[in-house]
């Protein structure tokens, strides 16, 4: 049987629930008057190429010196910035990145994300793969999370998961993404949509987790039946 988008939503919303998804630390914002999008913004750049666990050691490290902040980490030492975001590995290449996003922000829109994400969407996409190191996945989930904006982020996890159901479309980011979309925003408007697609994204990540890794774990799976992988993995 054919599993479509919404009928995975479905399943994993059974399954795994509403997921909360990106997490911020409201009460480091609240009390340092900062802006909670720009963590999202500097998690999308730090969870490139590694474990979210890394990340939140990262993001702990910048909270630390109250480095969650546009401006300050625009003005910061690149050197101090790497030894601060270690923990997420390659860490040159991402301090050069986060440096450079939040220069652009701040001499482009006076660090102000209300002018930078009030904008189309898709002119605010093609303004973040404009700049370095800021791919397909990473400016889709900028744009989720720190912008409500309705676009579904593919990752990894989710390119696996297509492989092995299998869908309709060869597995390229873009196809993917428009497979996705397609269905749900049949199904969703507005906010339920922007919801829509926070949930199943973050609902796959935890799938895959458990049970859909390199090596599926398939017993219990919610979708077994629909997975033409399973013949492989006994």
């Amino acid at each position: 049987m054919k599993l479509s988008p919404l009928k995975l939503y479905q399943i994993l919303t059974k399954k795994v629930g509403n997921l909360n998804w990106w997490p911020v630390d409201k009460k480091y914002h609240e009390k340092n008057s900062t802006d909670p999008r720009f963590e999202i913004i500097v998690g999308a750049v730090l969870t490139q190429n590694t474990a979210w666990s890394n990340v939140e050691k990262a993001l702990l490290n910048l909270k630390s010196q109250k480095m969650l902040n546009l401006e300050k980490l625009a003005n910061e030492d690149i050197k101090k910035l790497t030894k601060l975001i270690r923990p997420s590995g390659f860490f040159n290449q991402k301090a050069i990145r986060l440096k450079n996003i939040s220069i652009y922000l701040k001499n482009k829109y006076n660090s102000n994300l209300d002018r930078f994400f009030i904008r189309d969407m898709n002119v605010i996409r093609k303004e973040l793969l404009s700049l370095n190191g800021i791919g397909p996945e990473t400016a889709d989930s900028i744009l989720l999370y720190a912008g409500n904006k309705p676009i579904f982020v593919v990752d990894a996890y989710t390119k696996r998961l297509c492989e092995r159901i299998p869908i309709d479309t060869n597995i390229s980011y873009n196809e993917i993404q428009k497979y996705f979309q397609k269905e749900l925003a049949e199904k969703y408007q507005g906010e339920e949509l922007i919801k829509a697609y926070k949930n199943l994204h973050a609902q796959i990540v935890i799938f895959a987790k458990k049970y859909c890794k390199k090596k599926p774990i398939c017993k219990n799976c919610p979708i077994f039946k629909h997975c033409n992988f399973k013949e492989k993995s006994f």
